[in-house]
């Protein structure tokens, strides 16, 4: 991609209206733009970091059996009115036509989803089931002032898991787990598994955590690693010393990318959906459900992966694998190689965003360079010859390389 032919450039200036670090830097390095409180846009290069962690978390639930639909947005007020929470889930959009019907705005899919399985289950052989998807949300938040973090309009993956019994979805439940450790270790992020509330489905839940200042939740955790607690139903106090002997608990703020938790049959009940057990016996079907929020997640990776100068993008989820910057006037020369280097980095499968701009100045292109927050710098230039600058975002010594060693090193 050349960055001359980017829709979504860089600006100088950070947004007035925006407190967080995830929107100040998201917004001047041109991945997003604010359309209103809790809303905004993804340009293509947000677009490109949302689908990369798209791609990882398709892959881990794909592994746990997970079949991937797209439910409705637009939703059916009377399957709210069976679960009760048409008065009762406060983040509700209320949308009324002008021909007075009245219809929810997805928050959430257990309304839309558990009728449609109603439908198709009937047996315990078509059973243990799951499902998922990667949709738009919305829900009425009183507060929006997080960037992308706290949206009223947001991207998540949830998965609904069908079981015939406790057992089966204990089973399941540990496998999510895992699951859900590899989906944020492959993004780059350290989320500890926390023990919570589990609201009004049942006496638990799994929060996942990462540790930032950034965070509005608060968690009591073990350094070692063998316990965490939301700090609203923790048991314990931070300072008291860990069983195993890893220390004192620690108190932090943290941000929540994803939680998991057991449904029981509370939807189950309300839509009639049961199977058939070996003897022929009506049984209520036992769910659960298990969410990721893709854009809060993106936002995390930020507030976590920056510095003075801008993100720092871990190489799963980058938006290109390098960017290729081009020094030293448009002479004949030096115009065909720097050419050269994007065409043969292309040919090779490397995404490269090629800043081949020819009226600004080398520190601009560097300033954006540390901004956009790509893992890989390359400089092409008179100075460098017939070697390209290797420069990795997160260190600052750089290498001269030759377009070969370039290549190999970035197969590695």
């Amino acid at each position: 991609m050349r960055y001359s032919k980017l829709f979504g450039k860089t600006i100088k200036d950070t947004p007035k209206d925006e407190v967080s670090t995830n929107a100040k830097l998201l917004t001047r390095a041109g991945f997003i733009r604010k359309e209103m409180a809790g809303v905004y846009n993804f340009l293509p290069l947000g677009l490109r970091v949302l689908n990369k962690i798209n791609v990882i978390v398709r892959d881990e639930m794909n592994k746990t059996g997970g079949q991937e639909l797209v439910l409705s947005a637009l939703q059916n007020k009377e399957n709210w009115q069976k679960t009760g929470r048409w008065d009762s889930f406060d983040a509700l959009f209320k949308i009324k036509s002008r021909y007075d019907f009245e219809y929810g705005l997805g928050p959430t899919h257990e309304e839309v989803l558990v009728p449609i399985v109603a439908q198709m289950i009937n047996s315990y052989r078509d059973l243990p089931l799951s499902l998922y998807q990667i949709q738009t949300k919305f829900r009425d938040e009183a507060r929006a002032k997080s960037g992308i973090l706290r949206g009223r309009e947001f991207l998540m993956k949830d998965l609904y898991s069908f079981h015939a019994d406790e057992e089966d979805f204990n089973k399941y439940y540990e496998e999510m787990k895992k699951a859900y450790k590899n989906v944020f270790t492959r993004c780059g992020l350290e989320a500890i598994q926390t023990e919570a509330s589990g609201g009004a489905f049942s006496k638990f839940s799994h929060e996942y955590q990462v540790i930032t200042d950034a965070g509005e939740d608060e968690i009591i955790y073990c350094p070692g690693g063998d316990f965490s607690s939301n700090v609203e139903i923790s048991p314990v106090k931070e300072g008291k010393q860990c069983v195993l002997g890893h220390g004192p608990l620690k108190r932090a703020k943290t941000i929540e990318v994803g939680n998991i938790f057991p449904l029981k049959t509370k939807f189950s009940d309300a839509f009639g959906l049961t199977y058939k057990s070996k003897e022929g016996k009506d049984t209520p079907v036992i769910m659960g459900c298990y969410g990721i929020g893709i854009s809060r997640f993106m936002g995390t990776i930020v507030e976590v992966h920056h510095n003075e100068k801008g993100i720092i993008w871990p190489e799963s989820v980058a938006p290109f694998a390098v960017h290729l910057i081009h020094l030293g006037g448009v002479h004949a020369y030096t115009s065909e190689v720097y050419e050269e280097v994007y065409e043969k980095l292309n040919r090779a499968g490397v995404e490269v965003l090629y800043d081949d701009r020819e009226d600004v100045s080398a520190g601009e292109k560097f300033a954006d360079c540390d901004l956009i927050g790509i893992p890989v710098r390359l400089v092409v230039s008179k100075k460098t010859g017939d070697k390209i600058e290797w420069k990795r975002r997160d260190e600052e010594k750089s290498d001269l390389l030759s377009l070969d060693e370039t290549l190999k090193r970035l197969k590695r």
